[in-house]
Formats: structure tokens, C-alpha cells, sequence
């Protein structure tokens, strides 16, 4: 027990700047939302829309960004200076490549939107907003890989109150560029991409200076960032990331073709998805925060050799993710209506939105227990069974359930939602059972 204990308050140490950080990243969507939703509920799905669409290159570059962590803290714990530089350099270079793979692609796929039977207003509103949000994804992608770098390091807070301006920027730019203030053009929709650009820009410069010149940091990282990539080690890099890219993208591709089969319901069913599923991602960052902590303390602990560490750390790490999922079941049973409210003008949405947290009070702890296994097992190099499991349990569970349920049975968004959450409970049976055998001491089992 008493190990339990120092694990606990080892991981909760670390876990706490993390799950900030994570939070406030989320906060710039919730942001948008909220002052998106007061322009209008075509512009918030055009917004759903955009966003939906962008979530798979921003899921591949979190995939690179879970391997700089898993390599850096366990070159941490092996006091191994040039992995922990190799890694971020490596992560850096691919974080570019995807961004701007991402961006030739939204050219492409702009003239193809009508053929995603969306609603037609909602597909006139798109273009401009699309490819703003699409220039930001090089910034966000590069920012996730240099952040989980001082992660693994064990110095999350800097970065957490670099992206907290970052967030606080995107709000004064939206306050400035969508409703015209102090004189600004009012852009609308459109000034909302323009923010979300210029705040992530920001936060890249912030994140990629403070590991380039803090005295922490400076050591463990590369004095140069475009030196031609080791092929072993990017080899090696790259069979870390490309299956935690699988994993993190087969349950969010779940997520947004939800979203499309929602849109086709109509304008208000996808406005009520979107701030369901804002609320859902909000809390979820908390959970996130801490199985970022038990891949950065797992991995440490593979790397010093230390494994008698890894079972107390699994346990503590289960036990605070219960607490908060419990918490959260409360808020959303509570103040369902309120945080409806608090989003949309129009009764319909709102009423869907309502029905929809009460949904997502059931799935939160198989949600929240899923990504805390997953943490364990990624710090243990353990990604390409994970990966397989969660697609599987997404795939060929959750998705082909909820589209009975929706347009066999006629339950509508819910019935997408219950699919979701029948999916989720399977991934975090499977990967928690993986997880505790992974950690019985004998590393490598079943690898």
C-alpha cells in the first residue's frame, strides 16, 4: 500500500500541470464553439464540420507526439541525452511533414465537400474557414511534439502557461476578428479560423523557445533542428508512432464519422453533437492529463530498469481516474440543461444536447478507464496490440451498433451515441486487462 501511496503522489505531482495543459488546449475548441454558437447554428456545424475533418491529421500528429514522450522519458530514466535529442528531433520533422501534407490535402479535398451530403448551407459556409484551420495545423502539430518533449522531461509546468496564453490570445482574437471590436473587420466564421491560427502560431514559437533555451531543457535538446534524421532511429521512432497514431486515430475516425452521420440528420442535430461532445472532451482532458503522467512514469521506470514500480503505479493511476470520472458523472447529471444552455439559443439543439449528457454520464468511466490503460501500455513501448484492440472494439463493435440503432431503429443522435459508448466499454475491458499484465513484472509478456 505504502508504494501504492508514493506512486500515487509521484504521478499526481506530474499529472496535475499535464491535465491543466490538456485542458486548456481543450478550452480553445470550447472557445470557439461558444462564441461560434452565438453567430448562428449553420456556422457552428460549418465549424463541426471543418473541425471533423481535421481531427485525423491532428490524431497522427498526437501518435508523434506520444512517441517524443515515450522516448524522452525513457531516455530520462536511462540518463540518455542523445535519445531524448534524437526523439524531438525526429517528432519535429515528422510534425512538419504531416502539417503540410495536411494543408496540399484540404486544397484537394475542397472541391469534393458536396459529396459528404451535408447540409448545403452548412457546405457554402466551409472554404474559407477549412483552410485557415488547415494553415494551423503545422503549428498545433509541431507545438504537441515539442511540448511532450518537456513533458517527458518531467517539466510540464512552462509549457502549460505557455499554452494557457495561447488559449487566452485565441480568445481576444475571436473577441477581436469575429464580432468586429476596437475597430477591427467583423469576419464572423472566418475570423474565428484566423484567431485559432494566429494563437497556435504563438504557442509554437512559446514552446519550441523555452526548450531551446531553458536551462532545464537545453541539454536534452537538439541544438539543431534540421540535421538529416539517424535511419535506425527514425526507424525506431517511427514503430512507436505510426501504431499510437493507429490506436489514438481508430477511436477518434469513430468519433468523426459520427459526426458526418449525425450531420446528415440535419444543421441542429450536428449543433447539438458538437456541444455534447465538447463537454464530453473537456472533462476527458483531466483523465488525458493523467495517462500522459503513467507513460512518462512507466517509461521512466523501464528505462532506469526499475519495473517492481510499474504495478503501484497502474494501480494509483486507476484509482484517481475513478475519482474523476465519478465527479464528472455528477456535473453532467446535475447541470445537464445548464451547459446546454450555456452554448445554444435554439430549444431544438438544446433538448438533444440534454439527452446526449445523460448518455455520456454512463460511457465517461469506461472512456476515461480506457485512456489510462492505454498510457501504461504506451509507456512500455506496448502500442501496436492496443492499437489492434481499439480498432476492433470502435470498428467492429461500437460503429456498426450505433448505425442500427440510428437509422434501423430510429433512435437518431442517440442511438450514434450509444454505439460510441458500446465501443468504448470494450476498449477499456480489453486494454485494462492488458495492462495489468503487462505490469506483473515480467517485461515483454505478450508484446
Amino acid at each position: 500500500m505504502s508504494s501504492i501511496v508514493r506512486e500515487g503522489r509521484a504521478t499526481t505531482i506530474l499529472a496535475l500541470p499535464l491535465m491543466a495543459g490538456q485542458v486548456s488546449q481543450m478550452l480553445m475548441g470550447v472557445v470557439d464553439t461558444y462564441m461560434i454558437g452565438k453567430i448562428g447554428t449553420v456556422e457552428l456545424a460549418a465549424a463541426t464540420l471543418a473541425h471533423s475533418i481535421l481531427h485525423l491529421p491532428l490524431m497522427l500528429g498526437i501518435g508523434v507526439a506520444i512517441a517524443v514522450s515515450i522516448k524522452v522519458s525513457q531516455g530520462r530514466g536511462a540518463k540518455d541525452k542523445a535519445m531524448a535529442k534524437s526523439a524531438l528531433r525526429d517528432g519535429f520533422l515528422l510534425s512538419l511533414v504531416l502539417g503540410v501534407a495536411t494543408l496540399i490535402l484540404s486544397f484537394v479535398a475542397i472541391p469534393l465537400m458536396p459529396l459528404l451530403q451535408q447540409d448545403p448551407e452548412v457546405v457554402e459556409r466551409l472554404p474559407v474557414f477549412f483552410i485557415l484551420v488547415s494553415l494551423s495545423m503545422t503549428p498545433a502539430i509541431v507545438s504537441m511534439a515539442v511540448r511532450n518533449h518537456s513533458d517527458g522531461m518531467a517539466k510540464p509546468w512552462p509549457v502549460f502557461w505557455i499554452i494557457f496564453a495561447g488559449v487566452w490570445l485565441n480568445v481576444f482574437l475571436n473577441w477581436l476578428l469575429i464580432y468586429g471590436n476596437w475597430g477591427a473587420p467583423e469576419m464572423g466564421l472566418e475570423g474565428a479560423g484566423l484567431a485559432t491560427l494566429l494563437a497556435r502560431l504563438a504557442s509554437m514559437i512559446g514552446v519550441m523557445g523555452w526548450c531551446r533555451y531553458s536551462p532545464d531543457l537545453r541539454d536534452w535538446s537538439p541544438h539543431r533542428w534540421f540535421l538529416k534524421p539517424q535511419r535506425k532511429e527514425l526507424a525506431d521512432f517511427w514503430n512507436i508512432a505510426w501504431p499510437a497514431s493507429l490506436q489514438v486515430s481508430a477511436e477518434m475516425s469513430a468519433f468523426i464519422v459520427a459526426a458526418f452521420l449525425i450531420g446528415s440528420l440535419g444543421a441542429a442535430a450536428l449543433a447539438a453533437h458538437t456541444v455534447a461532445i465538447m463537454c464530453v472532451g473537456t472533462t476527458f482532458m483531466v483523465p488525458l492529463g493523467i495517462s500522459m503522467a503513467l507513460t512518462v512514469q512507466i517509461g521512466e521506470a523501464k528505462g532506469a530498469k526499475t519495473f517492481e514500480r510499474m504495478r503501484p503505479i497502474v494501480v494509483s493511476g486507476w484509482l484517481m481516474g475513478l475519482m474523476v470520472s465519478l465527479l464528472f458523472v455528477g456535473v453532467f447529471l446535475v447541470f445537464d440543461e445548464a451547459l446546454a444552455a450555456s452554448f445554444l439559443t435554439d430549444e431544438g439543439p438544446m433538448g438533444i444536447v440534454v439527452g446526449l449528457l445523460w448518455i455520456a454520464a454512463i460511457f465517461q468511466i469506461a472512456d476515461h478507464s480506457q485512456i489510462l490503460s492505454s498510457g501504461v501500455l504506451r509507456g512500455m513501448d506496448d502500442v501496436k496490440k492496443p492499437a489492434l484492440i481499439t480498432f476492433m472494439a470502435h470498428w467492429l463493435i461500437g460503429m456498426p451498433f450505433g448505425i442500427y440503432l440510428t437509422f434501423w431503429q430510429g433512435m437518431g443522435v442517440a442511438g450514434i451515441w450509444w454505439g460510441l459508448s458500446t465501443g468504448l466499454i470494450a476498449s477499456a475491458v480489453l486494454l485494462g486487462w492488458r495492462a495489468w499484465r503487462m505490469t506483473s513484472g515480467r517485461v515483454g509478456l505478450d508484446q
